[in-house]
């Protein structure tokens, strides 16, 4: 694919650092623009096993400033299990990284649907995943009550959790509709409207 110089935008890679480095530190965030593309990252993911996920392309997109890394379905494919950031030869956050890039396609309204469809889940229940009647053996086996002490204990404390979830803002960015508790279509904004 040919790239012209249309294709790289240097506001990308600031978006990714402002959007983590409150939380983690400039540097940390920063620590993408060291990567020198060994391919460690790519070679370590067991979601790339499975999957057209590599992450040294998507940490590659955002050191170049291409918009694909934060529009694109890669984004979303990474499950956080810190593989590829305990194995980089440079110390590059890439896991933080990406978390930080997912904050910036939340802004935008870029999210994956399956994370809004989660995090939806969380708003109606309180958790990410369900506790089924399989689980409910299992933790009984394990000598662990049938349910956890969380919102199915506690029920009460869904609202806590809501309350939580809009003061972040969160509700707003994900498109859950605090009435009807359901998602509502998202309108993604563009490069030039995200605020500073």
């Amino acid at each position: 694919m040919m790239r012209s110089s249309k294709d790289f935008n240097p506001t990308i890679s600031k978006k990714i650092i402002e959007a983590g480095k409150d939380i983690l530190g400039e540097e940390h965030i920063k620590s993408f623009q060291r990567c020198y593309q060994c391919g460690t990252c790519t070679g370590s993911c067991p979601s790339g096993r499975i999957t057209a996920f590599r992450t040294r392309k998507l940490i590659r997109s955002a050191m170049l400033g291409l918009k694909e890394c934060i529009g694109g379905e890669d984004l979303w494919k990474c499950t956080t299990c810190y593989t590829c950031y305990e194995r980089c030869p440079r110390n590059v956050k890439i896991t933080d990284i990406i978390k930080s890039m997912r904050n910036v396609a939340c802004q935008m309204g870029l999210i994956a649907e399956a994370h809004r469809k989660t995090t939806l889940y969380v708003y109606l229940t309180g958790h990410a995943v369900p506790v089924n009647d399989e689980i409910k053996k299992v933790r009984k086996k394990l000598g662990l009550s049938e349910v956890p002490p969380t919102t199915h204990k506690y029920p009460e404390a869904l609202d806590e959790v809501r309350g939580l979830m809009d003061d972040m803002g969160l509700c707003d960015k994900v498109g859950i509709c605090p009435t009807t508790k359901k998602l509502k279509e998202l309108k993604p904004i563009k490069w030039e409207d995200l605020s500073e």
